[in-house]
């Protein structure tokens, strides 16, 4: 009885194969942080709107939240 060979290296990948699996790869781990983002600037405008009844387009003005940030981190002089 004799032993086949087996082939040792492996086959090269193409570069736009290697190019895919980077970009999935990626993808995977950029998609929690960037749905977190996303789940942070909705739960902030819905909560400005709804619970403030505040208009829906101060909602993207940076003094509107520079004026949130001074109140609830004001110092108590």
């Amino acid at each position: 009885m004799t032993a086949t060979k087996r082939p040792t290296d492996k086959p090269k990948r193409s570069a736009g194969r290697l190019l895919l699996l980077i970009v999935w790869t990626t993808v995977k781990i950029l998609f929690i942080p960037v749905l977190c983002v996303a789940a942070l600037i909705a739960g902030l405008a819905i909560g400005y709107v709804v619970l403030g009844k505040q208009q829906w387009s101060d909602v993207f003005d940076w003094n509107t939240w520079r004026h949130m940030y001074d109140l609830v981190f004001a110092s108590g002089d």
